[in-house]
């Protein structure tokens, strides 16, 4: 129970630094990682070892989708393209659903797209509406990021809830059509709290952008589009490669697909695409453009690489049996995956591991608690799914990304997306064991 009570310290410790005395969250989040990996046992060659393999794993998997992101989002500013993209979605949908419309896109993004380039490819397009609507951006970034998560952790081909329905040997096609079941309540639940959160909380948005003076001539829309939404189809078209089916076959054209759907791959060639918004008649360089981008994006990976090397840390202490072997001995039926996957997203801040983790030590217990049939396998992945997003703070990438591009201190970004987070990881566990009483008993 000591690593257990260390890290409670140490997570508290960081929300009091970073928004009661302002310490940068890179500081604190790497200062706590070796806090921690000393309290876990860890030797110094470990600790540091660790340390540098969580850093460099984590930028490895989302660090160049960051620098493309922003170097995307920065063509969109300066050319006009995000204000294109903005008179044209409200001319749709309206002013005053905004809100919702992006709540709804990030639903269905996330399926394919992991939440963090979801977010990342879109959040342009937040800033925008913010400034066409006035609405705040806080308002309108947490909803976005309420519609990605949900998707993210209750419906596959997403890699998270994938893997645990393979580990748990659940339906697909069920898991598939319960997790959107469960998934829309739980979304609207984020929308809610975005809006409520919106009329309560007063904040200065960073000084993250740079002075952009848009050109008279905006860029047409097809051209505004292009960069956002080509390497969200390409990323589609890998994921529905991947699928059991085999829908494309196993041949060449599959490989194509797969790496022109990887996410680096496919925001690469977004980067591309975003070049052609820079008209002839600007001066400013191509070189200028991307460096802004550039500028923008590294605070943003250093932080998200912080939080990994703390998730990894936290992973090499073994904390994950700790928290298995304390809970697995409980009857607690639906509720132990969400309580376990509930802590381990807490501790170590990434959704999948807990996923992939919380199946697990779940899998070997199922018929004990009655949930070996294949509604109680389906409704053990959503109920992991729940706790995986309970909840999203200090130690989570994705807590980093949706702050840092929503332009939120971390004080705000923990009142507004941590707690939105947990309601929404509560509203899901009430709706799967809904479920599991109404068709389990």
């Amino acid at each position: 129970m000591e690593i257990i009570i260390a890290l409670i310290i140490v997570v508290i410790l960081m929300v009091i630094a970073a928004s009661k005395f302002n310490f940068h969250p890179f500081l604190s989040l790497l200062l706590s990682a070796i806090v921690m990996g000393f309290v876990g046992g860890l030797n110094e060659s470990e600790v540091t070892s660790t340390l540098m393999k969580g850093f460099g794993k984590t930028l490895g998997s989302i660090g160049i989708i960051i620098a493309f992101g922003t170097i995307i989002g920065a063509y969109l500013e300066k050319s006009g393209g995000a204000k294109t993209l903005a008179k044209w979605i409200l001319g749709i949908i309206g002013k005053k659903r905004s809100a919702l419309a992006m709540n709804i896109t990030g639903f269905f993004v996330s399926i394919p797209v992991y939440c963090d380039s979801g977010f990342i490819i879109l959040s342009p397009l937040n800033k925008a509406i913010s400034k066409s609507t006035k609405i705040p951006l806080v308002v309108l970034g947490v909803s976005l990021a309420a519609g990605l998560y949900v998707t993210h952790v209750f419906v596959p081909p997403t890699p998270g809830p994938l893997a645990a329905t393979a580990a748990l040997d659940a339906d697909l096609g069920l898991v598939i059509m319960l997790g959107i079941l469960v998934a829309i309540p739980v979304s609207l639940v984020g929308l809610a709290w975005a809006k409520y959160i919106g009329r309560k909380i007063k904040y200065k948005e960073l000084d993250i952008e740079t002075d952009v003076k848009e050109p008279e001539i905006l860029p047409r829309t097809s051209l505004a589009f292009a960069p956002i939404l080509i390497p969200i189809i390409l990323i589609a078209l890998k994921s529905i490669a991947g699928y059991p089916t085999h829908p494309f076959g196993e041949n060449s054209f599959t490989g194509f697909i797969n790496f022109i759907g990887n996410p680096i791959i496919a925001l690469f060639i977004g980067v591309f695409l975003s070049f052609k918004l820079k008209g002839r008649n600007v001066k400013e360089t191509h070189f200028n453009w991307v460096s802004s981008g550039l500028k923008e994006a590294g605070i943003i990976i250093l932080i998200t690489g912080a939080g990994g090397a703390f998730g990894a840390i936290l992973r090499a202490t073994g904390i994950g049996d700790i928290i298995g072997d304390a809970f697995s001995g409980y009857n607690l039926g639906l509720f132990l995956p969400f309580l376990i996957a509930a802590i381990l997203k807490s501790a170590q801040g990434s959704s999948t591991v807990s996923i992939i983790t919380t199946a697990a030590i779940i899998a070997p217990i199922l018929s004990s608690f009655g949930l070996d049939s294949d509604l109680g396998r389906a409704l053990t992945v959503l109920s992991i799914g729940a706790g995986a997003m309970t909840v999203s703070h200090l130690n989570d990438s994705f807590f980093w990304v949706v702050a840092q591009f929503t332009e939120m201190d971390t004080a705000t970004a923990l009142k507004s997306q941590t707690v939105s987070t947990l309601f929404q990881g509560l509203t899901g566990i009430l709706m799967v064991m809904l479920i599991g009483w109404l068709f389990l008993t």
